[in-house]
């Protein structure tokens, strides 16, 4: 777990940070545009505001995988087995 974030903007600036690393490595070159990755953060900015979870794969020019997830979590919601994590 990398962070916490109370509002799924900061999440998706997260999200588009970490995009942004590491799209120089990007198998496709369609992935490394700026546009695509910030459309990207912005779809993922939008599942999160309506509690959707985002899970993402790339595969990086290396023989390597990037794999990156945002998991919503309601702290109020009693249906739920575990806590949210905290910051």
């Amino acid at each position: 777990m990398r962070g916490t974030w109370a509002d799924p903007a900061e999440a998706a600036v997260w999200l588009g940070e970490r995009l942004a690393e590491y799209a120089p490595r990007f198998m496709s070159g369609a992935q490394r545009d700026v546009r695509w990755l910030s459309g990207v953060a912005a779809s993922a900015e939008a599942r999160l505001g309506w509690g959707g979870d985002v899970s993402l794969g790339y595969y990086l020019e290396r023989p390597a995988f990037l794999s990156l997830a945002l998991v919503s979590c309601f702290p109020d919601d009693v249906s739920r087995p575990l806590p949210c994590p905290g910051p």
